[in-house]
């Protein structure tokens, strides 16, 4: 689904609105000073992601990343 640009001020000055927007299932990228803060979506989107590695099941825990690069 494609993000809508909305401004960090529009969005703190309207926030039920977009709530209300992103449990029908519309996303937004927030932008302040035209740079991009962060993005809203609900929760079900990340249900979208797919696993590629599961790295609690080589080791419980996981893997550091200074472990994970020294073996790249």
């Amino acid at each position: 689904m494609k993000s809508s640009i909305v401004g960090l001020k529009e969005l703190r000055e309207n926030l039920d609105t977009y709530i209300s927007q992103v449990d029908k299932g519309k996303a937004f990228i927030v932008v302040r000073r035209s740079k991009p803060v962060f993005r809203i979506s609900s929760p079900e989107e990340e249900d979208r992601w797919e696993t590629v590695i599961d790295f609690t099941k080589i080791r419980k825990g996981g893997v550091s990343v200074e472990e994970l690069l020294a073996k790249l």
